[in-house]
C-alpha cells in the first residue's frame, strides 16, 4: 500500500488536510504552530487505490530547541519512507525561507512531490498561489483543506504518481508477518523457523528497526517471512526512529496473508497485546497467536489450558484464532507454527458453493427465526460467497434495516460451526431488493472485526 507523507513548515494546515483525506478528525488541529509533534498515520482511498497518509510535524530551516529538532527528524523519516510527498504551503504567508529550505530537502529526496497551496478558498487567493511556482515544483494545486476545495484534483495527482499496483499471481508466495510488542521474541522465532541466525537477537527492546523479508520453502510451499519492529500503543511510541519502525510494521501487516501475533508467556497477556491485535484486525488479516517463552512459564498441571483461557478472554474479538505454545529459544513447537499458518492461509481462500451455503442458511433460519420490526420479519432470499481473501458472504434480504447485529453474529456462528475458517475473519454483507437498496444502500458488516 503506497504511503503519502504530508510535510510543510508549522501551521500551514497539514493536520487539517490529513483529516480531510482520511475522512476523520484524527489529528489535532490548532492555530498554534507545532501542535503536531508525533507523526500520525491512517488509511485513505481515492479512485480505487488505497494508501496510507502520514501527518508530520512542521519543518523549519533552523530548529531552535530539542523538540523542534526531533519533530524535524520524524518528518524527514516520513519523507524517506513515502512513495509520494504532498508539500503543503500557506498562500496567506507567501513563499518563506522555510519553504525554500524544505523544497531543497524534497528535491534531494528524489521522491514524487506535489505542491498543495493551502487556504486558497477564493478566486484571488487561487491566483496568488501561482507565486509558489518559484519553488521549482511543477505539480501545483491551490486547495482549501478546511473546505475541501481542490482536494479532488490534488488526490487525482497523488494517485497518478503511485507505483503500479502489484498484480496478483496464482500460486503466489505466502507472506507471513511476525508481529508483537517489543521484546517478545519475534526475531528469535524467525531464527528458530529458519534453523539458523538470520536476524539480530537482543534482550534490548527495539533491536529490529525495519521489516525484514526472508524467503524459504516449507513442504513445497514458497514462503516469505517478515520480521518486524515491536509495536507499542500509539501513546507510548517514542519520537524518531521508533515511529518510523512502527510505520513499517503496519505496512508489513498489510502485505501479509497470515500474521503471527507473538505473546510473551513470562509476562502474560497485556493490553498492548490486544492493541497490536487490533491493528491486525483493522487490516482483516488471518491470525495465529503464538505464545512464546513457554519454557519460562509455570509448569503446574493445567497451566496451558488456563493461559489459553486468559488469551481468549483478552482477545475476545478474535475467538476463531488458533493459539500455540512454543519456545523459540529451545526451538520447541516451531514446526506447528508454520504448519498452522499455512493451514490458516488455506482457510482464507476457502470458497463455499452457493448450494451448500444456502442449505446452511435454511437450516439456520429454521433453527432460529430472523427478527421482525415494524410488523415485518426479515427474509433472507438467498446467499452467495462473493470473494475470498478474506471470505465475504452476501445475503440478499427484503430490507437491510431489519438486520439486527445479534442475528448477524448468529449467522456467522452458524457458518463457522460448519466451516470454521480457522484464524480468518469473515465478512457479511446484506443487500435489499432494488427499491430498498436505492433508498438505504447495502449494509456491510465485517464480523470478527467489531465494525459494522
Amino acid at each position: 500500500m503506497p504511503i503519502v507523507a504530508l510535510v510543510g513548515r508549522p501551521n500551514v494546515g497539514k493536520s487539517a488536510l490529513f483529516n480531510r483525506l482520511v475522512g476523520e478528525r484524527l489529528a489535532i488541529v490548532e492555530d498554534v504552530p507545532g501542535t503536531t509533534r508525533d507523526r500520525l498515520y491512517a488509511q485513505a482511498d481515492w479512485a480505487g487505490r488505497a494508501f496510507t497518509v502520514v501527518d508530520t510535524g512542521g519543518i523549519v530551516a533552523a530548529p531552535t530547541d530539542d523538540i523542534s529538532a526531533q519533530v524535524q527528524g520524524q518528518a524527514e523519516l516520513a519523507i524517506r519512507e513515502a512513495d509520494v510527498v504532498i508539500f503543503l504551503v500557506d498562500v496567506l504567508a507567501g513563499v518563506t525561507a522555510d519553504d525554500w529550505a524544505l523544497a531543497d530537502i524534497l528535491r534531494r529526496s528524489e521522491k514524487p512531490v506535489i505542491l498543495a497551496v493551502n487556504k486558497a478558498d477564493n478566486a484571488q487567493r487561487r491566483l496568488d498561489a501561482n507565486e509558489f511556482y518559484a519553488l521549482g515544483i511543477e505539480q501545483l494545486y491551490p486547495i482549501s483543506a478546511l473546505h475541501g476545495t481542490g482536494t479532488g484534483d490534488l488526490l487525482d495527482a497523488v494517485v497518478a504518481s503511485f507505483p503500479p499496483a502489484p498484480e496478483e499471481e496464482p500460486g503466489k508466495r505466502v507472506g507471513i508477518a511476525i508481529v508483537g510488542r517489543p521484546n517478545v521474541g519475534k526475531s528469535s522465532l524467525l531464527n528458530a523457523i529458519l534453523g539458523e541466525d538470520r536476524t539480530i537477537v537482543s534482550p534490548i527492546p527495539g533491536t529490529t528497526r525495519d521489516a525484514i523479508d526472508t524467503e524459504l520453502a516449507w513442504r513445497g510451499q514458497d514462503i516469505t517471512l517478515i520480521d518486524t519492529a515491536g509495536i507499542r500503543r500509539r501513546g507510548a511510541i517514542e519520537p524518531g526512529i521508533e515511529k518510523y519502525s512502527v510505520l513499517r510494521a503496519l505496512r508489513a501487516i498489510n502485505r501479509a496473508d497470515v500474521v503471527l501475533l507473538v505473546l510473551d508467556a513470562s509476562e502474560g497477556v497485556t493490553a498492548q497485546d490486544a492493541h497490536v491485535a487490533g491493528y491486525i484486525l483493522e487490516e482483516n488479516k488471518s491470525v495465529v497467536v503464538v505464545v512464546n517463552k513457554w519454557d519460562l512459564a509455570a509448569k503446574e498441571p493445567g497451566a496451558e489450558a488456563e493461559f489459553r483461557q486468559v488469551v481468549q478472554a483478552t482477545l475476545k474479538f478474535l475467538p476463531y484464532v488458533p493459539i500455540l505454545f512454543v519456545s523459540a529459544l529451545r526451538r520447541k513447537g516451531i514446526t506447528q507454527v508454520v504448519d498452522t499458518a499455512l493451514r490458516v492461509r488455506e482457510a482464507r481462500f476457502q470458497r463455499l458453493s452457493t448450494g451448500e451455503l444456502n442449505q446452511l442458511v435454511r437450516d439456520a433460519v429454521a433453527a432460529h427465526a430472523p427478527p421482525s420490526k415494524w410488523g415485518q420479519r426479515l427474509r433472507i432470499y438467498y446467499a452467495t460467497q462473493a470473494r475470498v481473501d478474506p471470505p465475504t458472504f452476501v445475503f440478499f434480504v427484503n430490507d437491510t434495516r431489519l438486520v439486527h447485529f445479534s442475528y448477524e453474529r448468529y449467522l456467522e456462528n452458524q457458518i463457522r460451526q460448519r466451516y470454521p475458517f480457522e484464524g480468518t475473519p469473515i465478512r457479511l454483507e446484506f443487500r435489499g431488493h432494488a427499491a430498498e437498496t436505492h433508498r438505504k444502500g447495502a449494509k456491510t458488516t465485517r464480523r470478527g472485526t467489531g465494525v459494522d
